[in-house]
């Protein structure tokens, strides 16, 4: 079976061919800033990011027959994980999804090549919306506001089923802790087959990182909120965006920050320590929903690659359950696997509603 997957980012749109489970195509389109800035919605970048993924099937000599299209899922309203077929609903609100990104895009470009393919499938699977909370879990101390489910639910996802394959054991049946380490980062506890804790990774909660600010002091975050140095935008950015390791420190790039470190920079050695303590804190929460019985704490996303991360979160956390490591992510071949997985018949075909 042929599979084409195609995951749309901010500054570039990923996509692979897939025949099974091996890759024939993995691309990598790079967006200008200028080509990006003529367009005064992300929506309005449609046209503009199907044309290149058709012209890069044209270049590599792929014909445009494929068995699934499958698109990296928007931001809707909070559904279960798993492999969703794109139906109308799904379109009209990722249409007027309330929060804009360009994996919203990719349900709408996958829907439409699928349909023009007779026989084929379109599909998107684990969107950053993935919201499987317990119901304690989503209660905070204000009523006013409950925490949302919003993590690297595609990527968490993927690698613990890939876990699960490794042991011989089916994911429904192990306790997990996944920790996404990434631009965001995201803790979640993974309760046989069931995310039923994670911090809210896009804009409010759990650890700093490169770009975000996670959980903040409460008070003053309020006063600062009315000192009037600041508009409503620029404390979003300071809180997704310009934040964490790059307000601190200036870069979100680990290699540089490393480089700073070993030339003596003892505010940039702070910063990281701080930034894995925090990490090693979370992970620590999340192992007492599971009150204990944590079978595997999996380490993933792009900082995973870096071993100054690795080496001084470990020691913090082994004591817990034996840790696994996997560097990076591939958003692409979890998207190409959860489309065979569903072509199969190995995954369940859920309809959105």
């Amino acid at each position: 079976m042929r599979i084409l997957a195609i995951n749309p980012g901010s500054t570039s749109t990923k996509m692979a061919v897939y025949d099974d489970t091996t890759p024939i195509l993995v691309k990598k389109i790079p967006h200008e800033i200028s080509s990006l800035a003529k367009f005064e919605r992300v929506t309005d970048q449609y046209h503009f990011r199907k044309t290149l993924v058709l012209e890069e099937l044209k270049q590599n000599n792929i014909p445009f027959q494929f068995d699934a299209v499958i698109g990296r899922g928007g931001l809707v309203k909070p559904i279960c994980g798993g492999v969703y077929t794109i139906n109308q609903a799904m379109l009209r609100d990722t249409i007027n999804a309330k929060r804009t990104h360009a994996c919203n895009l990719g349900c709408l470009i996958a829907s439409e090549l699928a349909q023009s393919i007779p026989g084929c499938k379109a599909f998107i699977a684990d969107p950053g919306v993935v919201d499987e909370l317990d119901d304690v879990a989503r209660i905070s101390g204000s009523p006013l506001l409950p925490r949302i489910s919003i993590f690297h639910a595609l990527n968490q996802k993927a690698i613990a089923r890939r876990f699960a394959k490794e042991q011989s054991r089916k994911y429904e049946e192990l306790n997990l802790i996944v920790c996404h380490l990434g631009g965001g980062i995201s803790v979640g506890t993974h309760k046989l087959g069931r995310v039923v804790d994670v911090n809210n990774t896009l804009n409010g909660e759990g650890p700093f990182s490169p770009e975000r600010a996670g959980t903040l002091p409460a008070g003053q975050l309020v006063d600062l909120c009315f000192s009037g140095q600041y508009t409503r935008e620029d404390l979003k950015k300071r809180i997704s965006g310009q934040a964490g390791l790059a307000a601190h420190l200036g870069s979100t790039d680990m290699i540089e920050i490393e480089l700073m470190i070993e030339a003596g920079d003892k505010k940039a050695q702070l910063i990281c320590e701080a930034m894995i303590y925090n990490v090693a804190k979370a992970i620590g929460g999340a192992s007492t929903v599971l009150n204990g019985r944590v079978d595997a704490i999996l380490l993933t996303g792009g900082l995973s690659h870096s071993d100054y991360v690795i080496e001084r979160l470990c020691p913090k956390i082994e004591f817990i359950a034996p840790i696994h490591v996997y560097p990076g992510e591939d958003e692409l071949e979890a998207l190409a696997l959860n489309a065979y997985g569903a072509l199969t018949g190995e995954l369940p075909i859920i309809e959105y509603e």
